[in-house]
């Protein structure tokens, strides 16, 4: 895990390790050796340039992802990057009246399954992938992200 900018708190790492290694076992995706991701702490400014340059969005998002294999591919390698900007994960988890942690936590865990090869594209995509989430952020202790109210 990268910090590139200020105000970011301390016990992230663990509990990005968490989420990613729940996902990981309840996606079901297959390990063909070592693998790994690195998650980019970052701040609005340079998560507005990242997704410029790779998505063609001059506006910051909550979480990048830049999957390095084919999708539902067997991990082994760098698996990806993700990239997540702190600004709009407070104003995100504030707005939602959750806290800043599990919010945290479920970006990874959505940023991660992009990785693995899951998207949203479509209806029928976005709810398996919703699904999926909700069921890992459940095993976290995390209330479900998509629940109205």
């Amino acid at each position: 895990m990268s910090i590139e900018s200020e105000g970011w708190p301390a016990e992230l790492e663990a509990l990005a390790e968490r989420a990613v290694f729940e996902a990981l076992a309840q996606a079901g995706a297959k390990v063909a050796g070592v693998a790994e991701i690195s998650i980019l702490l970052t701040d609005d400014a340079q998560q507005r340039v990242l997704n410029r340059e790779w998505r063609q969005i001059d506006k910051s998002t909550n979480v990048l992802s830049f999957p390095q294999l084919e999708p539902f591919a067997p991990l082994a390698g760098l698996v990806g990057d993700l990239s997540l900007a702190r600004e709009t994960l407070e104003r995100e988890a504030a707005e939602m009246g959750i806290g800043f942690s599990d919010h945290f936590t479920h970006l990874v865990v959505h940023g991660f399954l992009h990785l693995l090869g899951y998207d949203h594209l479509a209806e029928d995509e976005a709810v398996r992938m919703e699904n999926l989430e909700t069921r890992i952020l459940h095993t976290l202790g995390i209330a479900d992200p998509y629940a109205d109210g």
